[in-house]
């Protein structure tokens, strides 16, 4: 379908050169500087140094690229639709297969607490990997764990990993016993799960469904742990007197402060204060949904996928694009709460 230019608004950040022929499935930033790794449809797996704009190196697969990871400031890994499992080397140009899965690969975590690869799967598995012994397959392959449902979602804070499932399905692990799940949780949303995002502090996660709607989750199981525990509407608007709902695609906690910001089907991009239940910001309307968000690792950048995710079939859309905002303190600081002067006495 041909794609309908349309101008961004001046607010949307700076564009990035070189963008991917087709939709953007991930984006991230490095933990160690402004460089972003991007994965996609056309097959890609790109490297952007974003302060810069300047594309640093670019791996082309067999298939459709579903999600990529850093391993380090010159490697990456990448989950792919053809079943398979690489490490990138940038410098190099240089591709290992770590191994397959019996379906297409959806997520990608790198653990650096483990030095341990997880991969999240439609075959309902997550496979771990050492990417150590890149050189054969069967010293790479260290587990291979049955899930519920197919993966749609992963992400890791220290040693916890929390995966979320088709089916509405959480089930969170310590990465250093996989034998079985900590805790088999159901997702508090009534709609399939989009996205799930750990909190920085490591006490709980964010998660997303495709009903315009956030649950914010606590792993304490006790009484006072789960009565913190709450879900909010967001990614709507009013139209005709009827509620328009769409998908939230993408969440990301900002490294500083750990507000979060949220990408949805509408275009708009949200920063909220999870602790305060407010939200802090909202963005000018990007061209197309937001399918995919980062903050760097300083939280001074925010990049922006502004790509069509075909939540509404084939039809004529803008082009894919990647913005880099830069955020002001104002758009991700937590607001200090403000109390009433008490009565004189």
């Amino acid at each position: 379908m041909t794609a309908v230019p349309a101008p961004p608004p001046p607010t949307a950040g700076r564009e990035l050169s070189n963008p991917p022929s087709d939709g953007v499935t991930n984006l991230r930033f490095s933990n160690t500087s402004d460089h972003l790794l991007v994965s996609s449809w056309d097959k890609s797996v790109r490297l952007y140094d974003a302060s810069a704009n300047v594309l640093r190196g670019e791996f082309n697969h067999a298939g459709a690229v579903l999600d990529c990871c850093f391993h380090d400031e010159t490697s990456g890994f990448s989950a792919c639709l053809d079943n398979g499992v690489r490490r990138l080397v940038f410098n190099y140009g240089k591709e290992d297969m770590l191994g397959k899965h019996d379906a297409p690969v959806r997520c990608v975590e790198y653990s650096y607490a483990t030095g341990q690869l997880i991969t999240g799967s439609w075959d309902r598995t997550l496979k771990c990997w050492d990417p150590r012994g890149a050189s054969g397959q069967e010293r790479t392959h260290v587990g291979t764990y049955a899930q519920p449902e197919r993966v749609y979602s992963l992400s890791l804070v220290g040693h916890r990993l929390v995966v979320a499932t088709a089916g509405r399905h959480v089930n969170v692990y310590d990465l250093r016993n996989m034998s079985q799940p900590e805790q088999r949780r159901e997702s508090s949303l009534k709609y399939q799960t989009r996205c799930v995002r750990c909190y920085p502090n490591g006490t709980g996660y964010a998660l997303s469904s495709i009903e315009g709607r956030v649950a914010m989750e606590f792993f304490d199981l006790s009484e006072a742990g789960q009565i913190k525990k709450y879900a909010f509407k967001c990614h709507r608007k009013s139209e005709a007197g009827r509620d328009v709902v769409y998908p939230v695609n993408a969440i990301a906690f900002h490294p500083i402060y750990g507000t979060f910001a949220t990408g949805g089907c509408d275009g708009i991009v949200n920063v909220w204060d999870g602790n305060n239940k407010k939200r802090l910001y909202q963005y000018a309307k990007y061209p197309s949904s937001i399918a995919a968000l980062s903050f760097s690792r300083d939280g001074r950048l925010l990049a922006v996928a502004s790509s069509y995710t075909f939540e509404e079939g084939d039809k004529p859309h803008d082009r894919d694009a990647i913005y880099i905002r830069s955020v002001n303190e104002v758009e991700v600081k937590p607001k200090p709460k403000v109390y009433p002067n008490p009565p004189a006495a």
